[in-house]
C-alpha cells in the first residue's frame, strides 16, 4: 500500500443484484499512484464497483471514499475532478480526435462551454501522453481499435482526475495493441502519479503490467480472495479458486510473463466447475 494512504476505499459495501446480495460487507483499498488490476469471473461485480466509485449508484450499506472523502458527499463537478471512468461500452462519435479528448474538460468549462488556455494545455498533454498528436485532426471513427481506446483514455486524462477507472480497456484489442495500451497506462502513472484501477479479463496482462492485483471470487456474495503483488497473487490460492487455473511465471530478457494451466481449487477454497478452461473436459 502507498505510504500516503489509499486513494480509493470501499468500506463494508453491501448491494443487491436480483434477489441475492452481490456484496455484503465488501472491503477493498486502492493504493495511491499505482495500477491495481481487478480480476474476477463474469458477474462477480467488478463493473459495479467502478460504478459505485464514480457515483453512478449507491450501495445499500457502506461507504466509498476517494482521497478520504465519501463519494456520496461530492458534487458532480467535485467528483469529476477526483475520478474519471472509462466504461466498458462506449460509442465512438463522428468528430475529430482532439474534439473528443476535449470532451473530458466538460466539468472544468465555464458557463458558456468555451475551452480556455488551461483546458487547451490539458488536451495537448493528454494527446501527448497517449501518443495521439499525429491523429489529433483525424475523425475518431477512422481510428483502429487500439487508437480508439487510446483516444478515450486521453479524454479521461484530460479530465485531470486523481483516480482513473478503466473497465475492460483491452477488450477487442489484439495482443500487440493490448500490451501497447497497458504500457501507456504505466507511463501515465509514472509521469503523472495517477491512480489507475483496471478491470481486466486477461490474467497474464494483469500480472504483467499491474503493481497490485485484486482477485474477486465467484460465489455470492462476492468476496475479495486476494490482493497483493503479481508474484504473491500468482503463487497464491486465489486464481485456482476463482478461475480454476494456476499461473506459472516465465522470463525472457528480463521481462516476466505468465502461462496459465488448469488447476484444482486449493484446500479450503471452493470453486465452481470451470467449464471452458483449456485442458479440461
Amino acid at each position: 500500500m502507498s505510504d500516503a494512504g489509499p486513494a480509493l476505499e470501499f468500506r463494508d459495501i453491501a448491494c443487491l443484484c436480483g434477489p441475492r446480495p452481490l456484496f455484503d460487507g465488501f472491503d477493498l483499498e486502492v493504493p495511491g499512484g499505482k495500477v491495481l488490476g481487478v480480476l474476477g469471473p463474469n458477474g462477480c461485480g467488478k463493473s459495479t464497483l467502478l460504478g459505485l466509485a464514480d457515483g453512478l449508484g449507491m450501495p445499500a450499506r457502506g461507504t466509498v471514499l476517494v482521497g478520504g472523502r465519501p463519494v456520496s458527499g461530492l458534487s458532480a463537478r467535485e467528483r469529476a475532478g477526483r475520478i474519471a471512468l472509462l466504461p466498458q461500452v462506449h460509442r465512438t462519435p463522428s468528430m475529430q480526435v482532439r474534439d473528443l479528448v476535449a470532451c473530458g474538460r466538460y466539468a472544468h468549462m465555464g458557463p458558456f462551454g468555451q475551452l480556455g488556455e488551461k483546458d487547451e494545455r490539458a488536451v495537448d498533454e493528454a494527446l501527448s501522453l497517449m501518443g495521439l498528436q499525429a491523429l489529433a485532426h483525424r475523425n475518431a471513427r477512422r481510428l483502429s481499435g487500439g487508437e480508439r481506446q487510446r483516444a478515450f483514455i486521453a479524454m479521461a486524462l484530460a479530465q485531470e482526475a486523481d483516480v482513473l477507472l478503466l473497465d475492460e480497456p483491452t477488450t477487442y484489442l489484439d495482443v500487440s495493441a493490448a500490451h501497447e495500451l497497458m504500457s501507456l497506462v504505466r507511463r501515465l502513472v509514472a509521469e503523472r502519479g495517477t491512480t489507475v484501477v483496471a478491470v481486466l479479463h486477461d490474467i497474464d496482462l494483469a500480472l504483467r503490467f499491474c503493481d497490485e492485483v485484486a482477485v474477486l471470487g465467484r460465489e455470492r456474495p462476492t468476496r475479495l480472495l486476494a490482493q497483493g503483488s503479481p508474484g504473491e497473487v500468482a503463487g497464491g490460492p486465489a486464481l485456482p479458486a476463482a478461475f480454476g487455473v494456476t499461473a506459472v511465471p516465465c522470463e525472457k530478457d528480463g521481462v516476466r510473463a505468465y502461462g496459465l494451466f488448469a488447476a484444482e481449487p486449493p484446500a479450503g477454497m471452493v470453486a465452481e466447475p470451470s467449464a471452458g478452461v483449456p485442458g479440461r473436459p
